[in-house]
């Protein structure tokens, strides 16, 4: 090892040696040899100005990641090793430059002491050599201004670090100025001089602007502060939260629960309406546990609890960490998009069997994001329009096969019976006056921000009962705007229905009147009465929907199910197509049935399909 020390330092005693031969001046000496230095590390800076390059431009997609995954440092650290997989980078390489230049100034320290006469320490001799700390901290400070302004890495560090740096750098300056020889102060100095010009010069051929989105980069920067907030408010609300003992406890319980079977995740209350006929199935079939997660604090499953049905609170945060921890044999969810954000596949268990429940009979293709379901392993299908597509999908796109169960829907099973079973009590009788409800989506341009005036203006004079029953997040954020509606409408007898503990007012209504909303087909299907679509602009999260040749169901059935008109046609056309729809055979009970019939699976039956799928698999995995 001190040979190979040795050698180095000859061979810049040898360059010094070779500067002080052209110019008989140490110190001119030592500024050329510098100069020289520069010159054969230039390739290793022009790596490290594109190496710079790179990483700011991640960095849109790495403040993605940290604003998507906040909270969470292992998803936050996965995410980012795909990135970097992914473009061929090391955070480790910035450290070879380093390296080298430590590794260069230890070499300039030896060769400097034995090649030249320059070997006055400041701090011993003081006097004029003083002078010399002084310079090296100068051309420190005025390397690192410049650095902060120009350099395409350091310019986009937060003012702690730029400044914390040029702090630093500084400071070190200044006692390697004093306690080295001058020679070597002197080469610092230099060295500090010379990367400033080096750092322009190379901005102007390997300029950062023709490599880098400044404008995402500003986007991701906003995001990831939005992120942060976010993330303190909830930090503080979570201190506060009355059921932080709780999810600590619920944690610690579902984790040292062992050989679980099968666990349901729920996102919020109210979530458990989509895996009830399954559950309930389950539980009457077979002595098999049920593990029912929930991020909802007050979900009403809590007061559900039993010998087979164990309900945790698990927050959403810590839920990131638990689902890379989970160990199951299946796992149901009702969430799109695993793997793709927040929640992940098990990292322990690689053979869980991931189950999709959809909340509704709509087109996963058209309302969920391109990949939403990619990562299940199992879909349950509501109908054939939802099989094809899913299939088609994978069959284009070279996916691997999911297993598609022909299930139905549990929301449109229960609603049936609910419907049913008003009518028996006599709860729903006809009316003389029909009633025709309003139910608009809660997305952008919907019913009661388009044409709810135009369309009231003409219903009030038929003689129709009206209700309308916004969304509940529409009533949350224009409860106003309701209030006024209400007013204006008073002498008109029309109800807005604010109250949504109940669904008898849909149930008793002969005619839905909606936009996109979900609720058409429940309420169609299940009470075989007729929708009038208002075609507002639709709500489309992939906008890719149209590469398959699959018709999404919730385009080829507002055809069949009923009538669509346009919003600018509402005040000429909505009095003729209500009637139509009320009156006309075409859209009678034994119509609707038929087409119930035709595009929802196992009606009446989903509960009992869904119970022995789940059975059946968990036999054949016991039998392994």
């Amino acid at each position: 090892m001190g040979t190979a020390i040795d050698a180095v330092v000859g061979v810049l005693v040898w360059l010094i040696n070779l500067c002080y031969g052209f110019c008989h001046n140490y110190w001119m000496a030592i500024l050329i040899f510098t100069f020289l230095t520069k010159v054969i590390l230039l390739p290793l800076s022009v790596w490290v100005q594109k190496n710079s390059i790179k990483t700011v431009r991640m960095q849109p997609e790495m403040n993605h990641i940290s604003a998507t995954y906040m909270g969470n440092q292992e998803a936050i650290s996965e995410e980012q090793y795909k990135l970097f997989k992914r473009e061929k980078y090391s955070p480790f390489a910035d450290l070879i430059p380093l390296f080298v230049q430590l590794a260069l100034l230890m070499g300039v320290v030896e060769a400097v002491k034995r090649g030249t006469s320059l070997t006055d320490i400041p701090v011993k001799t003081g006097g004029v050599t003083l002078l010399i700390p002084l310079l090296a901290a100068l051309s420190a400070f005025f390397m690192c201004y410049v650095q902060n302004k120009i350099n395409v890495l350091q310019s986009e560090q937060g003012a702690l670090n730029k400044y914390g740096t040029m702090i630093f750098s500084v400071a070190l300056s200044l006692y390697l100025g004093f306690f080295v020889s001058i020679g070597v102060g002197f080469y610092w100095s230099c060295s500090n001089i010379l990367s400033i010009v080096q750092l322009v010069l190379l901005n102007i051929w390997i300029n950062p602007k023709d490599y880098i989105d400044y404008e995402a980069l500003e986007k991701s920067k906003e995001e990831l502060r939005q992120a942060k907030a976010f993330m303190t408010s909830k930090q503080k609300e979570d201190r506060k939260s009355p059921y932080r003992d709780k999810e600590k406890a619920d944690y610690r319980k579902f984790v040292k629960t062992p050989d679980k079977k099968i666990v349901f995740f729920s996102e919020k209350n109210g979530f458990y309406k989509y895996y009830k006929n399954i559950i309930e199935e389950i539980i009457r079939r077979t002595n098999i546990v049920i593990h029912y997660i929930t991020s909802d604090p007050e979900d009403e499953v809590f007061g559900m609890e039993s010998g087979q049905f164990k309900p945790y609170y698990i927050g959403e945060h810590r839920m990131i960490v638990l689902m890379m921890k989970m160990e199951t044999d299946i796992m149901v969810m009702t969430t799109p998009d695993l793997e793709n954000f927040q929640l992940k596949r098990s990292y322990i268990q690689k053979d869980i069997e991931y189950i999709y429940v959809p909340h509704d009979v709509n087109s996963a293709n058209l309302a969920f994001r391109k990949d939403a379901l990619d990562h299940y392993d199992t879909i349950f299908t509501s109908g054939p329009k939802n099989k094809s597509e899913i299939a088609e999908r994978e069959e284009k796109y070279g996916l691997p096969a999911k297993k598609l169960v022909e299930w139905g829907s549990s929301v449109i099973d229960n609603m049936t019976k609910s419907y049913e079973e008003m009518i028996k009590e006599d709860s729903v009788r006809e009316q003389e006056d029909k009633t025709v409800l309003i139910a608009p989506s809660w997305q952008k341009d919907n019913i009661l921000d388009s044409c709810i005036e135009a369309m009231l203006d003409q219903l009030v004079k038929t003689p129709y009962h009206i209700i309308v029953r916004p969304h509940p997040q529409y009533v949350r954020h224009y409860e106003g705007r309701i209030d006024t509606l209400a007013e204006k409408y008073k002498e008109y007898d029309v109800m807005f229905q604010k109250d949504f503990s109940s669904n008898k007012t849909v149930y008793t209504a002969d005619l839905l009147v909606t936009d996109w909303s979900s609720i058409a087909f429940e309420y169609s299907f299940s009470t075989l009465k007729p929708v009038l679509f208002i075609d507002t602009p639709m709500k489309i999260l992939n906008p890719d929907y149209q590469e398959l040749t699959t018709v999404p169901i919730d385009i080829e059935l507002r055809s069949r199910i009923g009538i669509s008109i346009k919003p600018e046609n509402v005040e000429d056309e909505i009095k003729n197509s209500v009637d139509k729809l009320l009156y006309d055979e075409q859209f009678s009970k034994d119509s609707l049935y038929k087409l119930k019939e035709a595009y929802i699976y196992n009606n009446g039956e989903s509960g009992k399909v869904g119970a022995k799928y789940m059975i059946d698999k968990l036999v054949e995995r016991s039998g392994k």
